[in-house]
């Protein structure tokens, strides 16, 4: 599999210096590149009538930096060429497809198309500045905000969203049929995969801050909704409630990515308790593992 990295670093250098025209220069030539992965989920590189919804809407809606926002950008553009930022990408992405080529697995794509884009630190804050998309088979996108917590954690994320890539080539993302149970099996098995690449210690918030005791309580409550259906409903449970009010979803009395780190601790108990690897993991359903994990028995 070829694995192409967009020079997000020389693009963000020539958009940071523009005087005008940086939606159009953002558009058709930064998001030009996953034109196909945005179609894939209706995202037009531009709206048919203006200020609707498109690309640029899109991203700043999942906490990429507003283009205008040249000051802050130009501040994480120099801590991203400082860390090797794209070179970390590519050996992360090579450590992966080393994983996938070992263990027989597959990714549906001839190639893989992976961009690393400067998030806005304020919108990103509960995720500690960083965040990833990787469901569409054949490209993943990370925003991040360089900071001291998430720059070590940088090729675990990028595993997470590989991993993703996996998963999607085997079992199809149904947008209204989702269930809790389904979206806490996908987010678990994808961050215990970044576990099994680059350790524990590397995992992103949306496992590593929970109590014991907010953890027993999220489990009760994603107990009686594992199947619940509707992205939407599903929403409420995996981003908590904070994420909920924000994006206009019913809240369920959540913290902040609660479903993710109760999705992590079912698969690491069902692998643990069935002694099965990742690698087998990742071709289970949902079901199969939601029952033996241990962690949902009435």
């Amino acid at each position: 599999m070829k694995i192409i990295i967009e020079d997000t670093i020389d693009q963000y250098e020539k958009l940071f210096s523009m005087e005008e025209d940086k939606e159009n220069y953002y558009r058709y030539s930064m998001m030009k590149p996953f034109e196909k992965m945005w179609n894939m989920i209706n995202v037009p590189l531009k709206a048919k009538q203006p200020n609707g919804y498109d690309v640029i809407m899109a991203t700043n809606m999942l906490g990429y930096l507003n283009v205008f926002d040249t000051q802050t950008g130009r501040q994480a553009l120099e801590n991203l060429k400082e860390i090797q930022a794209l070179q970390k990408a590519n050996s992360t992405l090579n450590d992966c497809l080393d994983f996938v080529e070992k263990n027989n697995l597959t990714i549906n794509a001839n190639e893989l198309r992976f961009g690393m884009f400067i998030a806005d630190p304020k919108k990103l804050e509960l995720q500690k500045g960083y965040c990833g998309f990787g469901g569409i088979p054949g490209f993943i996108q990370v925003s991040i905000y360089p900071n001291s917590f998430n720059i070590p954690r940088l090729p675990a994320v990028i595993a997470h969203e590989f991993h993703h890539n996996i998963r999607f080539s085997y079992f199809d993302w149904d947008h209204g049929n989702v269930t809790v149970g389904d979206y806490l099996i996908i987010e678990g098995l994808a961050e215990s995969f970044a576990k099994e690449l680059y350790g524990e210690d590397l995992l992103g918030p949306w496992v590593t801050t929970f109590d014991k005791e907010d953890i027993e309580y999220s489990k009760e409550v994603i107990k009686e909704a594992l199947d619940i259906k509707g992205f939407a409903e599903v929403s409420s449970y995996m981003f908590g409630d904070t994420i909920a009010k924000e994006q206009g979803y019913q809240p369920v009395g959540l913290s902040p990515f609660a479903g993710y780190a109760v999705g992590y601790q079912a698969v690491q108990s069902f692998m643990e308790i069935n002694n099965v690897g990742i690698e087998e993991a990742t071709l289970l359903g949902t079901d199969e593992i939601l029952s033996n994990c241990g962690l949902f028995s009435k």
